[in-house]
């Protein structure tokens, strides 16, 4: 596919319209992609609007334009516009959930072992002060979250099974639909961890079977930093009490505080309005380009960067899964992964260093260090990938 001339046309338009890609090889798509011409400039005209009128004054111009938003990223994740907030990031939105859960001690959380450091921090912070407990799933030898062993481990006391659809360091991609069907036969919340797929894996919230999923913006949706958005499924909305409200999320009736009965109660009022609406444009952009098309492409762009890298005698490939995403991870036997990292962006491609840190649980290589992850997107070419390797083989 990557090689097929209607496709490189195709890739070549998306690279005419971004800007970056005149200068740098950006392989840090995970950590924050480079946005389209008209993300950018929806953000600039709104944020010179507002020098010109004042903020609350601009923002009241594009009030339908700003609820327009909800609406894109409920098509996006096939849910309801009831059920989408818009928050921050996609940290900003898991923890909205995963605190408005009323936890009582002897509740069981269920995740995977490549799961993200912020949600565990988050877990094994309320087991301490709340005697919850946190149990890892085992996994599959391909690195996938065991769904029988999964099975067995579920009873009426797991409140909550959270799931990262794509872990940080390395290609895996969890089978979150066939979790979701086993979850559905019990009482447990389901959670997943959608910040690394959004952007370049079709996502539904209802064939995932998720109770609530959790997104961001800037990594493969093209959006800017600072957005992030929140699916939760209407059915469970009354079962969850957000930890923090305000004029936007709840009314006062007398003494008496009434959050609102959509997903917004999970949001504040105070955000920028100029990455909203930057937030929306990426969204529309994405859709047009074709979220099929994108997935096809990543997944196979990123199955020919680990080819190419296993050809270079001195690295090794880390990637888990049968089924992989855009991102891959590997290792050099001769340079370390923030050397090298540091000698590419010198040469004007960039990556980043993955550290155990970022998934602490995941020990299936006791010598699993810092890695480099390069994270291909649909902008990217295989003549990149090939400068990639070329100067990887030269620096190793």
């Amino acid at each position: 596919m990557i090689h097929d001339r209607q496709t490189q046309e195709t890739v070549g338009e998306l690279r005419a319209d971004t800007a970056g890609c005149e200068g740098v090889v950006h392989f840090n798509n995970a950590g924050a992609s480079l946005p389209p011409r008209s993300v950018v400039d929806r953000m600039v005209r709104h944020l010179h609007r507002e020098s010109e009128i004042g903020g609350y004054e601009a923002a009241d111009e594009v009030s339908g334009e700003l609820d327009a938003v909800r609406g894109d990223l409920a098509a996006l994740v096939g849910a309801d516009r009831e059920e989408i907030a818009i928050t921050d990031s996609a940290t900003r939105s898991w923890l909205s959930v995963f605190t408005a859960v009323p936890w009582t001690e002897g509740d069981r959380i269920l995740t995977a072992a490549p799961e993200y450091s912020s949600n565990l921090i988050a877990m094994l912070d309320l087991a301490r002060r709340r005697g919850v407990r946190v149990e890892q799933v085992p996994s599959t030898p391909g690195g996938e979250m065991d769904v029988e062993a999964l099975r067995t481990l579920l009873d009426d006391d797991v409140r909550m099974v959270a799931v990262t659809h794509a872990p940080t360091n390395g290609g895996l991609v969890q089978p979150v639909e066939r979790i979701g069907a086993v979850v559905a036969g019990s009482p447990a919340l389901y959670l997943v961890d959608a910040c690394q797929t959004a952007g370049q894996v079709p996502l539904d919230l209802h064939r995932i079977g998720a109770d609530a999923l959790s997104g961001t913006g800037r990594k493969y949706l093209r959006a800017p930093r600072g957005t992030g958005f929140l699916a939760v499924l209407r059915a469970v909305l009354d079962t969850l009490a957000p930890a923090h409200l305000d004029l936007t999320s709840a009314t006062l009736d007398g003494d008496r505080v009434r959050p609102r009965a959509d997903a917004q109660r999970f949001e504040l009022f105070e955000r920028s309005v100029a990455a909203v609406l930057g937030l929306g444009e990426a969204v529309r952009y994405y859709r047009g380009v074709g979220l099929d098309w994108v997935h096809d492409y990543v997944t196979a762009l990123a199955a020919h960067l680990r080819a190419e890298l296993d050809r270079i005698p001195a690295v090794t490939v880390t990637d888990q899964g049968v089924h992989r995403s855009g991102i891959v991870t590997f290792r050099a036997e001769t340079v370390t992964a923030s050397t090298l990292a540091s000698r590419l962006r010198e040469r004007g491609i960039n990556v980043t260093v993955s550290r155990p840190p970022s998934t602490p649980w995941d020990t299936r290589h006791p010598d699993l260090d810092d890695l480099v992850r390069a994270s291909v997107h649909y902008y990217n070419t295989p003549g990149e990938v090939a400068r990639l390797c070329s100067e990887v083989t030269a620096l190793c």
